[in-house]
């Protein structure tokens, strides 16, 4: 390509300026290339007609540091900087980049031109420290003292809200200093070293790869309120066609700050032996080949604007779905009595069904035995304080509490009951259960249909 003169170059930049002629057409006049009308034209633009002067070449090192720093955190092209900074060749600045991410900030020292004298400085005297106490090393030690104090306070800051410092914090705080006080001295302090600040800063300033990923993670997180934990979310991710290690969306939920409530105990329903005691024929054999062939229930305590409310669900073994339940202001005999009556409105006349509690009072009941030999239902009860007998409904209790009760708010007790009965509705036909990769009721479809 040939050579241009300033005027020349001057003359093609500012007929592309005008509008008539596209940066193509103006090339083939005067046989050179589109992009070095675009080049022309942007460093006219940034440097005006100083832009197209002989330039000062010898730069300084920290001029091409400098240069660099700004490509970097601005995200700049090669072609964009140089025409900024006024350097002919955008290639100058990939050569400034290889050479420092090779050798470091030294090897952007310009050489002198020329053959290194043989002759010996006999002359030169050797350049003196310092003195002790001089106002140059006082001034020296007040700007590390002070660098050192706004150092430690964003470290401060950082540990109080998120505990553990990273090398990532570490160089995003020298990031933050490095208009006041040098990067060498920052990264000494720190103890990481230059290049990995570096590194970690041309990082912070590329697109995020997970980008999308994230979004996703937190829709799902959010569109459950909180209640699933990073392998649902994983197996919710696979239904939407998109399959990702388990490990690696625990780590991106832990950057996110996205994490589920822990589980508080249940309510206690026994009261000693006041009925009859029916023998353990569940033997915790949780699982159930169809539906209505093992049913679980027991009693739950929520306490809301001072006053207490019991729950009393069923549960079948199935497919985890909540048959029906019952919700009252004392867990008396009735709570249960009605819960069971519902229950079997919805149980059809041929089954094999097997009914499994605790030994709380309300099941040992007269009436609650007859209840159920009268419908042809086996009874089955848990051993004596051995709440892993029933830990299917144990489980149950623990996931409406941490996902529901402490998760939301109510205005009133209606609220809440309302509220509640959503939440059941969402369990059942919207909430995935990790063991079938869908919902219960999803899954007692797909079951209904393949037989």
């Amino acid at each position: 390509m040939a050579k241009y003169t300033a005027a020349e170059k001057l003359q093609a930049a500012l007929r592309y300026l005008e509008g008539k002629e596209s940066s193509r057409e103006i090339a083939k006049s005067i046989g050179t290339d589109h992009k070095a009308i675009l080049n022309w034209t942007k460093q006219y633009k940034y440097n005006g007609v100083e832009a197209f002067t002989k330039s000062y070449t010898n730069y300084t090192a920290q001029f091409k540091l400098d240069v660099l720093n700004f490509m970097i955190e601005q995200g700049t092209s090669l072609l964009e900087t140089a025409a900024i900074f006024g350097i002919a060749a955008p290639s100058t600045i990939l050569q400034w980049r290889k050479i420092f991410e090779t050798k470091g900030f030294d090897a952007l020292q310009s050489k002198k031109k020329g053959r290194p004298s043989m002759k010996k400085e006999t002359n030169k005297q050797p350049k003196q420290a310092p003195v002790e106490g001089s106002p140059e090393v006082l001034q020296a030690e007040i700007d590390r003292l002070r660098m050192e104090n706004e150092y430690f306070k964003k470290v401060e800051c950082l540990s109080s809200s998120q505990g553990k410092i990273t090398k990532e914090d570490k160089v995003k705080i020298i990031y933050e200093l490095r208009q006041k006080y040098s990067v060498k001295a920052l990264v000494t302090f720190a103890q990481i070293p230059r290049s990995t600040y570096y590194n970690v800063v041309k990082k912070m300033n590329r697109p995020d790869r997970d980008a999308e990923l994230k979004a996703e993670i937190k829709a799902i997180y959010e569109e459950h309120e909180g209640r699933y934990g990073y392998r649902r979310i994983r197996d919710e991710l696979a239904n939407r066609g998109q399959k990702v290690n388990h490990k690696k969306v625990q780590r991106i939920m832990k950057e996110l700050g996205l994490k589920c409530l822990v589980r508080m105990k249940k309510y206690k329903s026994y009261k000693g032996t006041v009925g009859k005691i029916a023998p353990n024929i569940l033997d915790r054999n949780f699982t159930a080949e169809a539906p209505n062939e093992k049913w679980v229930t027991d009693i739950t305590e929520f306490k809301l604007f001072g006053e207490k409310l019991y729950l009393s669900p069923v549960l079948d073994l199935f497919n985890g779905e909540i048959i029906t339940y019952t919700i009252g202001s004392r867990p008396t005999y009735s709570l249960v009595s009605e819960m069971l009556e519902k229950a079997l409105e919805r149980l059809p006349e041929e089954h094999q069904l097997l009914m499994h509690s605790d030994q709380g009072w309300h099941y040992q009941m007269k009436q609650y035995r007859h209840a159920l030999e009268s419908k042809g239902i086996v009874q089955s009860m848990s051993r004596k304080g051995n709440c892993y007998d029933n830990s299917v409904m144990e489980n149950f209790f623990g996931i409406l509490k941490s996902e529901f009760l402490y998760l939301k708010e109510f205005e009133s007790v209606e609220h809440f009951k309302l509220e509640l009965e959503k939440y059941i509705t969402y369990y059942n036909t919207k909430r995935m259960k990790a063991k079938y990769k869908m919902s219960p009721v999803a899954y007692r479809t797909h079951f209904t249909q393949a037989a």
